[in-house]
């Protein structure tokens, strides 16, 4: 199951979002539950500041829990926080709808999820063509293009 908390008004469905996540968790063949919350700027850059000790904003921060829900067994995955002003804007300069950037971000935070990180050249070796191959899935070559 996935959770979504939206504070904000979305200018698109939030069954994007669902799907882009599904997706995420179906091509690594991972189950789970966790939560995705499309936020502000500064919401981000507290959580950044709080937990990375970076106090600027950034596009989506992903908190790992690999837990079990001790009544259903369930495994609970983590939270995803998207900036959704953050997402505007690189889609803007992306020259790609905002939608497409959200989904971009929620693959990005599942694979964090995961596991998989992009902190040395191997990491990212290993994460962008999982990163791209989901992308291009979900219809989204033209953003997979645009990744380093």
């Amino acid at each position: 199951m996935i959770y979504l908390e939206n504070p904000l008004d979305l200018p698109f469905d939030l069954a994007l979002i669902e799907q882009a996540a599904r997706a995420a968790l179906a091509h690594q063949d991972a189950h789970g539950d966790l939560t995705i919350v499309l936020a502000d700027d500064e919401s981000l850059r507290r959580l950044n500041r709080d937990y990375l000790d970076v106090d600027a904003p950034t596009d989506v921060l992903s908190f790992p829990a690999s837990e079990r829900d001790p009544e259903t067994g369930s495994l609970y995955l983590g939270d995803i926080l998207i900036s959704l002003p953050r997402a505007e804007e690189q889609a803007r300069l992306a020259g790609h709808a905002v939608e497409d950037e959200v989904r971009l971000l929620v693959v990005h935070g599942v694979l964090h999820l995961l596991g998989f990180d992009h902190a040395t050249q191997s990491e990212k070796a290993a994460m962008w063509p999982v990163q791209a191959a989901i992308l291009h899935e979900l219809g989204l070559a033209h953003v997979a293009a645009r990744l380093p």
